[in-house]
């Protein structure tokens, strides 16, 4: 299966650039393409993040800089646009995916036609945050241990409210036929991709979790001033569901089996016998 573009809009952090792109090099196939666009954000400490890092990536990078500023909703809806119809998947420029993250989100869309949105498990997920709903929680400690544990996981897909800005696979067609987004009311592409997470659900698909992926985050994805009342007159019943779900917590069971799956993957592996089962004693040498 031929993987998606990878969209990174570049931040101004270039520390969590960095971890970015160090992350991405090891957990995603060498020869994914992906776009790095920066709305003229990234200063010149960016700057020195991304060339050293285009001149040896394994992956198949582009790098655009805009002259001026658009916002950060009208620049990803730009980005989109440029994608036409393939479906893409939308990174923040602090998340750090683990091992299969792309993989994963891709077979997830293509096990259901009426997925929209796939989204990961993540520590700062909100909906989807591990181990603790809705909380920001720390970052794990061992991903390659994360990584196994998520693997393991039944892939149910369970359906959240909206998709999640930490990192969100967005089927193309899904996305046309819902219009994009909504660059004029939204600002933020954290009520943006709620907006449309909700409009692709009113036209009968579904945003959902993908079980068996994670990507990292330092920090959660926030609206900008006056979006959440835009969300809130457009979907009259969004913050209720929002908070309901966050209160009632579907996913726990599910949540506490990743935890009981990251557990066991830490325990240590018996190492076969390459001659033998090796439970009976080795036999004495002859006299």
């Amino acid at each position: 299966m031929t993987l998606p573009v990878i969209l990174l809009p570049v931040g101004v952090d270039d520390a969590a650039l960095d971890a970015c792109l160090a992350a991405l090099e090891t957990a995603t196939p060498a020869g994914t393409p992906i776009w790095l666009a920066d709305d003229a954000q990234g200063g010149p400490r960016v700057q020195a993040v991304i060339e050293p890092w285009l001149a040896r990536t394994q992956l198949q990078a582009e790098y655009t800089r805009r002259p001026r500023a658009i916002g950060e909703s009208a620049h990803l809806e730009e980005m989109l646009r440029a994608c036409g119809d393939a479906d893409v998947a939308v990174l923040a420029p602090d998340a750090l995916p683990l091992p299969g993250w792309l993989q994963h989100l891709c077979d997830c869309l293509a096990r259901d036609a009426s997925i929209a949105t796939a989204t990961p498990w993540s520590n700062a997920g909100e909906t989807v945050a591990w181990p603790r709903a809705g909380e920001l929680n720390p970052l794990p400690p061992d991903a390659a241990r994360l990584a196994r544990a998520c693997a393991a996981m039944p892939l149910l897909h369970p359906e959240l409210p909206s998709a999640v800005t930490h990192a969100v696979l967005i089927r193309g067609s899904a996305r046309r036929r819902a219009g994009g987004l909504d660059t004029q009311s939204c600002a933020s592409w954290y009520a943006a991709l709620v907006d449309l997470s909700l409009r692709m659900s009113g036209l009968g698909w579904r945003n959902v979790l993908c079980d068996n992926a994670f990507v990292g985050r330092h920090a959660e994805g926030r609206p900008a001033d006056g979006d959440m009342e835009v969300l809130g007159n457009r979907w009259p019943t969004w913050t209720a569901r929002l908070a309901g779900f966050l209160m009632d917590d579907p996913l726990h069971a599910h949540r506490l089996q990743l935890q009981q799956l990251y557990e066991q993957a830490a325990l240590p592996a018996r190492q076969p016998d390459l001659f033998g089962d090796g439970d009976e004693p080795a036999a004495e040498a002859a006299p």
